[in-house]
């Protein structure tokens, strides 16, 4: 039998991708594919060449894994695209989902995109978060389509890779994609009364890309990490917290004698915007904070 992969599932319609013809076919699935199994995106699948537009999926091998939002099998890296201003940055909304991610044992990439759009005050506010973010332990790449930069750096990220853009809407996931591969996707504008981008992606498409494969997302404005974790799992996801040990191993960071992670905080190890968001994510306040995090 021949093997594919899913590279697009709207619908009824389903695209098979067979990596040693360079081709794309029509997928059908067949017997007990087609009445006891779902098919999604990113799928490795095995089955026959029909004719020279229809692939019979006679079966699905097992995943590593399976993202419900979007819904997309297979994923090893997630490309988490943000932008400083059009639209505004959203650090919670990024914290979320590096703690969800992570959670669900995938790589991550953190974009900063449209910094052409960036004069020299916002550009310093951006190498802030930047250095927030790396000394965390992340991967992060400032890019431009509209000047090139980054693109060879996040190039280097997604080669041989099963990836997707994930983020806000309007932060130009669609523009990175089309960059990079030169597949021309559908692209939307920032609503200039909201500050935020309109919809444009609907559905999960793999794009085949230098030994691997590039997926565009639907952009949301919202996630919640309690929906797919245990309240006292968030702390597990903030990389900079392990290298403090504090006295109690199940300790939550909050009012725990003997904590390292809050001694570290006031000291500032550990910037605020990053302990804000852990605690606004356990929907915990802390009095103490506001005189270690005082307004600048």
């Amino acid at each position: 039998m021949a093997e594919g992969i899913v590279t697009e599932r709207a619908g009824q319609k389903i695209t098979v991708y067979l990596p040693e013809e360079g081709r794309e076919l029509r997928g059908v699935p067949l017997g007990k594919v087609r009445k006891k199994e779902k098919v999604f995106a990113g799928d490795i699948v095995e089955g026959r060449v029909v004719d020279s537009s229809t692939f019979a999926i006679e079966r699905v091998k097992e995943r590593k894994n399976l993202l419900v939002r979007p819904p997309i099998a297979n994923v090893d890296k997630v490309v988490l695209v943000s932008t400083l201003k059009n639209p505004e940055f959203q650090n919670f909304l990024l914290d979320n989902l590096l703690v969800v991610y992570d959670h669900l044992g995938l790589d991550t990439v953190v974009v900063f995109n449209k910094v052409d759009l960036l004069d020299p005050k916002e550009r310093e506010e951006l190498n802030r978060w930047v250095e927030i973010y790396r000394n965390a332990g992340y991967p992060v790449v400032t890019a431009s389509v509209e000047t090139g930069e980054g693109l060879k750096e996040l190039r280097e990220e997604l080669k041989g890779v099963t990836s997707i853009f994930a983020g806000p809407s309007g932060v130009g996931k669609s523009s990175l994609i089309s960059k990079l591969t030169g597949v021309e996707l559908r692209t939307g504008q920032v609503s200039r009364k909201t500050e935020r981008g309109r919809h444009t992606t609907r559905e999960v498409r793999l794009i085949p890309f230098e030994g691997g494969f590039i997926g565009d997302a639907p952009g949301f404005s919202r996630v919640d990490a309690l929906n797919f974790m245990e309240r006292e799992e968030v702390r597990l996801h903030f990389p900079e917290f392990g290298r403090y040990q504090c006295r109690f191993s199940d300790c939550l960071h909050l009012e725990e004698e003997g904590c390292e992670v809050r001694e570290a905080v006031k000291r500032g190890e550990i910037p605020c915007e990053r302990f804000k968001s852990y605690l606004k994510m356990l929907k915990v306040y802390l009095p103490w904070l506001s005189e270690v995090c005082k307004e600048e």
